[in-house]
């Protein structure tokens, strides 16, 4: 795939994550208009954390990672037929895998979810109400895997409109949960929150079917048959298993983390998770897309020896980062407020949820550049099917996730006046403390986000040794044109926030105006520079 088709590609996928991500902020603000910062919604939250962590795994770590490129070796190197042998294969094999790791979960959900929220107080209302809620979203990860593999197969043949498309029926289905089906279950005598599991666990269904029409249209409907013994098969196993980890870095330190914010004060679940979603939209709408575009053409280059080829799209995809990263997460740092308030504090979500949300966001999206930049810089190594060197990353990423989170929780007990407070009041027990201090969260926030930086800069010290990557000419000049167009856009930011401070004390509809001229201006701001320096749309289509 040439350059320019790597673009067209890429803001064709962006375009529909686009639609995707505005339909999931609905979603998000529906949860909280309806269940604010509850401990039912933090139940739920974590309950669907735990099939959503499969999603991540499937459709975007390493599954993905393992089968797009020996999918694309057999384009290269077999016939149509051998192609379709191996989507049953793997189908067949995938399923009967998913069924049973299903099964597993749903039996053992009462000792499974101890493990994801141990700060939920066992045989409390809500520990109980989280089991019951694993046991009916979990099913979720068996069909949203097989609608993963079907994405696959799409990219793979420049088929990217339907895959990204089909997350909104996840978010529409939620929608209709919370609205419609909430009050119903509140008036047959259960938890209305229930209603958003049961919108999970159908929306998987309709993600799988929305996308097979069109892999019929190729002739690679699967007919699931068991294939342990393919050697596609095999391959593709082989490769993943270091995958498992090394994709999926990021969301295994946001699910251990989860899991600490269990022990804090009630919200902290939910405000991470806002926290989450909203870094999303950059993450989603780019990250993801770059990603998803580049693993098959790289798989495709590497496949035919292109090294040339292979060099210029990573370097192409590195740039387009930055080129969105950098001002991403400045707009975020400086709006958290304006956005949190704006879009969420409605109904039962509360200003001082708007100030709790905002503190976790500023923390966390430090780490957007390195985050986007790890869409490109993962697949560049799985790509040539080299799964080991993201795990070397990833645990090292975990591990200073986990001694960060510990290292500054226990500097907010020991070494603040709020936290000797909490030690005192709580009998000097700390887990008990910290679930008396508004803004721990936070602390996890920040240490995800430098543990993402680390893995970020790790996996780009392994690249260059490698020596299959060549910089392209023009960095020197691209990043001072970051720099200035960053600048003026802060300019912009800092001005007008400085005349609009308090966003929780707004009606809706100033809040939407104001932050629409604060973005808008933004924005403006960065382009008008970019272009002034001399970057047209032309540039972003390589060299």
């Amino acid at each position: 795939m040439s350059k320019a088709g790597l673009l067209r590609s890429t803001s064709i996928f962006s375009a529909m994550t686009f639609i995707s991500r505005v339909s999931g902020l609905i979603r998000d603000q529906v949860y909280a208009w309806t269940f604010g910062a509850s401990p039912m919604l933090d139940a739920f939250l974590v309950a669907f954390r735990i099939p959503n962590f499969m999603r991540r795994l499937s459709a975007e770590g390493s599954f993905s990672m393992a089968f797009v490129p020996v999918l694309a070796e057999y384009k290269a190197k077999h016939d149509q037929a051998a192609v379709k042998e191996l989507v049953d294969r793997v189908a067949g094999t995938l399923t009967a895998a998913l069924v049973v790791l299903t099964a597993m979960v749903v039996i053992g959900a009462s000792w499974i979810m101890p493990l994801f929220a141990p700060g939920f107080e066992p045989g409390s209302a809500q520990g109980k109400l989280a089991e019951e809620m694993l046991r009916i979203t979990f099913p979720y990860a068996l069909f949203i895997s097989l609608a993963s593999m079907a994405g696959g197969i799409l990219n793979s043949y420049q088929r990217f409109a339907v895959p990204a498309l089909s997350p909104v029926l996840l978010n529409l289905s939620m929608i209709a949960a919370a609205l419609c089906l909430a009050p119903l279950m509140r008036d047959w005598g259960y938890e209305p929150v229930l209603a958003l599991a049961w919108g999970v666990f159908v929306a998987g269904v309709l993600q799988l079917a929305f996308q097979l029409p069109s892999l019929a249209k190729l002739g690679l409907l699967p007919r699931p048959r068991w294939g342990r013994a393919h050697a596609g098969v095999r391959k593709i196993m082989k490769l993943m298993v270091p995958t498992l980890f090394g994709s999926s870095v990021a969301q295994v330190n946001l699910l251990i983390n989860t899991g600490i914010a269990s022990y804090l004060i009630v919200g902290s679940v939910t405000w991470l998770y806002l926290t989450d979603r909203l870094l999303e939209f950059p993450l989603g709408m780019f990250g993801v897309a770059i990603g998803t575009v580049i693993l098959p053409h790289l798989a495709g280059r590497h496949a035919v020896t292109d090294r040339q080829g292979y060099s210029k799209g990573l370097d192409w995809g590195f740039r387009l980062c930055l080129l969105i990263g950098v001002p991403a997460c400045l707009g975020l740092v400086f709006c958290a407020q304006a956005l949190i308030a704006t879009l969420f504090q409605y109904g039962n979500f509360t200003a001082a949820d708007t100030r709790m949300a905002q503190l976790s966001l500023m923390a966390q999206s430090v780490a957007v550049p390195a985050f986007l930049l790890v869409k490109v810089l993962a697949p560049a190594f799985y790509s040539r099917q080299d799964t080991r060197t993201p795990v070397k990353a990833a645990v090292v990423s975990v591990i200073v996730n986990v001694m960060l989170t510990i290292a500054l929780l226990a500097g907010l007990l020991w070494l603040t006046e709020i936290g000797r407070a909490a030690l005192a009041s709580a009998g000097g027990h700390p887990l008990q403390a910290l679930g008396r201090i508004p803004g721990a969260h936070a602390c996890l926030a920040l240490a995800i986000a430098v543990a993402g930086w680390v893995n970020a800069l790790q996996l780009w010290w392994y690249l260059r040794r490698a020596a299959v990557y060549e910089v392209q000419p023009g960095w020197r000049r691209l990043l001072r044109q970051i720099a200035v167009a960053s600048l003026a856009m802060t300019a912009v930011l800092i001005a007008l926030l400085w005349c609009w401070q308090d966003w929780t004390v707004w009606p809706w509809w100033e809040r939407a105006w104001k932050l629409a001229v604060v973005v808008g201006a933004g924005a403006a701001a960065y382009g008008a520079m970019l272009w002034l320096q001399g970057i047209r749309p032309r540039d972003l289509r390589g060299h």
